[in-house]
């Protein structure tokens, strides 16, 4: 969340910068309202204080010289104090509460450097893979140009029907070598970070505080799935757990920066997408996503964030995929970013581009909602660190890539040289049986 002493300080510049979010993105007018009653409450409640002490020395003063009469009034007197102390002390309390809720709820300041912009169609294209660029759709033989879940169930690789009969629309279920193949992009790309990352296997299902720390909750609540009776929720990413390793820690700044890779599976109800890229494996509510996150210093971080997306490109390289990196405008950033850069892969079959990876730096926004710092190598009070994370990559979308470019005319998919050795050397799925 955001430094509150920022609102007190210029409440002006938060508000320009916030804007560039669109005109909603926060109220800062009451922030700095809430801010100041909390601070006043708080000055009220400790005067008081205060004088309830002093009347106590004077009540004990009053005894010992024998002055009953002086001793009852004061103590009269500080019982009324402490009256005023509690209104004082739960208006505080209330205030706080308020300020709290709104600054959980309240957008991270975009950088600098983010493009101006109010949606995605103002998302800056940096550069696209290959560097000719994107020949459009057309360059693409009829037999690329079949959908990923027709050549799925053709070639026994994907049955959303199944995976409707189970468990409902928009989850998907992968059988024989599409199965494999997923198995095969995780293994793939776990291994293409274990120079610089940590591999964890955190848990799937993480407490409330936990989705707190990263921005998931409280305002997107309702996207994310809430098993109510433990009082956990489903990780919507593996960034979830992983941010929350080190809550209220302090860490060595020789220990920076700390990276750390995962493998889960990750739950997103889409609540807002009832209609819109439902087919196949466009949007769906549960899918497998390698997971990059990183405790920085502020002078690592744009190191770091550079790494994270030749990692998230180089993987998209070694699997032949065409791609596109995109800085999103202010308007288009998640909540807790300050700057995004989002990868896209063109899957002819669907003609469109597929968003598999967004990666974010967020400054210190999410360290402060999890209280994680480091202490500074020459000495002085700990500081906030700063994190990234970015997808490395989700799988669902690559593999609808994946079977939709590689798809030869006899209806065989052809598998990356890259990924061959994940799977046993097999270098295609055989076609249907003709």
């Amino acid at each position: 969340m955001l430094d509150i002493r920022l609102v007190r300080d210029d409440p002006g510049a938060v508000t320009a910068c916030l804007a560039r979010r669109g005109p909603d993105a926060a109220d800062v007018g009451l922030l700095a309202d809430l801010d100041t009653r909390v601070r006043d409450a708080i000055g009220r409640r400790d005067e008081i204080r205060a004088r309830v002490k002093e009347l106590s020395r004077q009540v004990g003063a009053a005894r010992k010289s024998g002055d009953t009469a002086a001793a009852e009034q004061l103590r009269a007197e500080s019982r009324a104090l402490g009256e005023a102390e509690a209104a004082c002390d739960a208006e505080a309390t209330a205030a706080q509460e308020r300020l709290r809720d709104l600054l959980l709820r309240t957008p991270n300041l975009p950088s600098p450097d983010c493009p101006d912009g109010a949606g995605p169609e103002d998302n800056v294209v940096v550069r696209t893979w290959p560097a000719a660029g994107f020949p459009g759709r057309d360059a693409y033989p009829p037999y690329q140009r079949v959908p990923h879940w027709e050549i799925g169930e053709e070639l026994g690789l994907l049955d959303m029907g199944r995976g409707a009969k189970l468990s409902g629309s928009m989850f998907a279920m992968y059988r024989g070598l599409g199965a494999r193949m997923l198995r095969a992009l995780t293994s793939f790309a776990l291994d293409g970070h274990a120079d610089a990352y940590e591999e964890i296997r955190p848990p799937t299902l993480v407490r409330t505080e936990t989705m707190v720390s990263t921005g998931h909750l409280p305002k997107f609540a309702d996207e994310a799935y809430h098993v109510e009776r433990d009082g956990l929720w489903a990780i919507p990413t593996a960034e979830v757990p992983l941010a929350s390793m080190a809550r209220d820690d302090i860490v060595d700044e020789a220990d920076l920066p700390l990276r750390l890779t995962a493998a889960t599976s990750c739950f997103r109800r889409e609540a807002g997408a009832a209609g819109r890229d439902t087919r196949g494996l466009l949007r769906v509510h549960e899918f497998d996503k390698v997971e990059l996150f990183v405790f920085a210093t502020p002078e690592q971080a744009a190191a770091e964030h550079a790494d994270m997306v030749r990692r998230a490109t180089g993987l998209l390289e070694a699997l032949e995929l065409p791609y596109r990196v995109l800085d999103l405008c202010a308007g288009d950033l998640g909540d807790s970013a300050r700057r995004t850069f989002d990868l896209e892969v063109y899957a002819p079959g669907a003609d469109r581009w597929l968003e598999v990876s967004s990666i974010s730096w967020c400054g210190d926004y999410q360290a402060r909602r999890s209280n994680v710092r480091y202490r500074p190598a020459d000495g002085g009070r700990p500081v906030l660190v700063e994190t990234l994370n970015g997808s490395a990559l989700a799988w669902a979308r690559i593999w609808a890539a994946l079977v939709e470019i590689n798809r030869q005319s006899d209806g065989s998919v052809r598998i990356p040289a890259a990924l061959q050795p994940y799977l046993g050397g097999l270098e295609q799925i055989p076609g249907p049986p003709r």
